[in-house]
């Protein structure tokens, strides 16, 4: 009876620790909680980019800090989520950094009150194919460390903070 109740008790250890670890596991694949913005070089000059080295967009047809891009729009171009304060590196100025609830509850990143995106097309570091398309009802740019849009000139242009 009392190695009945020993292994019992064993297992029931074992699975805690197990139960335990696969969370950590899933707690890293979430990646970290706080989303990383900053600068690199890109055919327009310095753009903004996340952790990962992918050009971040701002959309024109968001108004007043809020995201218009949901469901499939957000299939194409992902928002730059965070479950943390976003950290700015590089040129990228914190004090442009914050975030926006989503409808989905999710927090987006903002630069510049711009909620930001990344584009799907974009595989590699230093892409920016999704500058200047029309898609999902509004003009899709990059923006610069200063919070600007990217003119494919490589010209920035004045934000206004919320749209043109």
């Amino acid at each position: 009876m009392k190695v009945k109740v020993l292994t019992l008790a064993a297992v029931t250890v074992a699975v805690s620790l197990a139960a335990g670890l696969g969370s950590a596991s899933a707690a890293d694949r979430l990646g970290s909680p706080s989303a990383q913005v900053s600068a690199a070089h890109s055919g327009l000059g310095n753009v903004l980019v996340d952790g990962r080295g992918r050009t971040l967009y701002l959309f024109l047809k968001d108004i007043a800090g809020k995201s218009a891009c949901n469901q499939l729009c957000a299939r194409y171009w992902p928002p730059l989520i965070t479950t943390g304060r976003p950290v700015a590196k590089s040129e990228a100025k914190s004090s442009l950094l914050g975030t926006v609830r989503r409808a989905d509850g999710r927090l987006q990143v903002t630069y510049n009150h711009h909620p930001l995106y990344t584009f799907v097309q974009d595989t590699r570091k230093g892409q920016t194919t999704g500058e200047g398309l029309d898609e999902f009802g509004g003009k899709w740019y990059v923006l610069s460390p200063a919070g600007a849009k990217v003119a494919k000139s490589g010209n920035s242009m004045p934000s206004g903070g919320y749209g043109y």
